[in-house]
């Protein structure tokens, strides 16, 4: 499913068109139907997220992205943890947004292959 297919199926869900929640949000009237093909920027991303209550990873597909032998308490732990909303900057500087994206996607790899690390050594013993 694309980022507009995601998009599409909240606002069919909330019984509105794609050109109604464009304009409540004070974009052009057809934008949203412009993500077939290419990406939105960040702000408008981040503002159709808000509208639906939505996090822009479930946008972008990036929710659910735990290895097969990941159990439900495992994904639970890295949810709550990525959905923390932790402040993050580097060298006194505060990220923007999809800054915090990219770093947030390899934290996520960074901890699984951790997780996965321990799960091993863990049945060695």
């Amino acid at each position: 499913m694309t980022l507009f297919d995601r998009v599409k199926k909240l606002s069919d869900d909330q019984g509105k068109s794609l050109k109604t929640v464009a304009l409540e949000l004070g974009f052009g009237e057809n934008s949203i139907y412009g993500w077939k093909t290419k990406n939105p920027g960040i702000d408008k991303l981040k503002a159709v997220a808000d509208y639906f209550d939505v996090s822009t990873d479930y946008l972008l597909g990036r929710e659910s992205k735990a290895p097969t032998w990941a159990t439900e308490d495992d994904k639970i732990d890295l949810d709550e943890w990525l959905k923390s909303n932790v402040p993050m900057g580097f060298q006194g500087m505060d990220m923007d947004d999809e800054t915090k994206i990219k770093v947030r996607a390899f934290l996520e790899g960074v901890f699984w292959e951790d997780k996965q690390k321990h799960r091993n050594d863990d049945n060695k013993k």
